[in-house]
């Protein structure tokens, strides 16, 4: 086992201010991860007499597309007020971010996409159906189909409160559907009074003498939520190109074109090893 009082891990450093009053985001919590194994049956058969059979296939497209078309009302907790107000946009941009009863239209419209989807992951319980199981033949009807369902879980919602967002979402599917857990673990965050973030503080204004820190909540999930688990405090950290947009850079996890510009990697690599000189005392 490794254990640390302080921990670095990734996804960090983005420039979420303005020119004028320059903020650097560090993550300092990220969501809960709750992915879920769902089995669907029916009754199998030959596929040339479909007439009034029990197909499983079916009825997990239908258990899919209830998940997909599934909304959860917003949460608003304190972290994501503190990195709304650090955000550099307009006031009635802010505002609507901070209004349960406007921000889904808001993000609706909003023309960059990959914001959209981080701020609408920030303030929602996520599901996601990712991948799809089963075996058979052309000419069989199926008795079996198995979704893995990625659902992102916001602070203080635990394994009952996904079972309730399932039941709700699927309806009168639900009892069609046999739940089993993957992963669970709860949304985590780590405090900012700490050596280890004034140490980062000094780090990033190193190469940008104005910027101010952001405590930052990522939607994802690291090795961070480990090491909290085991007592330590840990951040997502970096320091990235001013040039990059936070929205485009959402949008190259996991996608077709993910990557990382050359600068970005000099001052991520300049920010761990001032971090580590101070943290030692050097």
């Amino acid at each position: 086992a490794i254990r640390a009082d302080y921990v670095l891990t990734e996804n960090g450093g983005l420039h979420v201010g303005t020119s004028e009053a320059p903020v650097v985001s560090m993550n300092v919590g990220e969501k809960g991860v709750a992915w879920r194994r769902l089995t669907v049956r029916g009754t199998p058969g030959h596929g040339s007499m479909p007439f009034r059979t029990d197909n499983a296939l079916v009825k997990a497209a239908a258990v899919a597309q209830r998940l997909a078309d599934y909304r959860p009302p917003p949460r608003f907790h304190e972290l994501w007020r503190s990195q709304v107000a650090d955000l550099g946009l307009p006031e009635d941009m802010k505002e609507q971010l901070l209004d349960a009863d406007r921000i889904d239209d808001f993000l609706a419209t909003l023309p960059n996409v990959g914001a959209a989807g981080h701020l609408h992951a920030c303030t929602h319980t996520t599901f996601s159906v990712n991948a799809a199981e089963m075996t058979g033949k052309t000419n069989v009807i199926p008795d079996r189909v198995v979704l893995d369902v990625d659902i992102r879980t916001l602070p203080g919602e635990d394994a009952a409160a996904v079972q309730e967002h399932l039941d709700v979402a699927l309806g009168d599917l639900a009892g069609e559907v046999e739940v089993a857990p993957i992963i669970d673990d709860k949304a985590s965050i780590s405090r900012t009074d700490t050596p280890l973030w004034d140490a980062l503080l000094r780090a990033t204004s190193r190469h940008f003498p104005d910027a101010r820190l952001s405590a930052h909540f990522v939607v994802g999930f690291t090795d961070a939520r480990v090491f909290r688990e085991l007592g330590a405090v840990a951040y997502g950290a970096g320091l990235l190109s001013p040039e990059i947009d936070s929205g485009e850079f959402a949008r190259r996890f996991h996608g077709n074109d993910e990557r990382i510009d050359v600068e970005s990697l000099r001052l991520s690599t300049a920010l761990y090893e001032d971090v580590a000189r101070d943290m030692l005392g050097s």
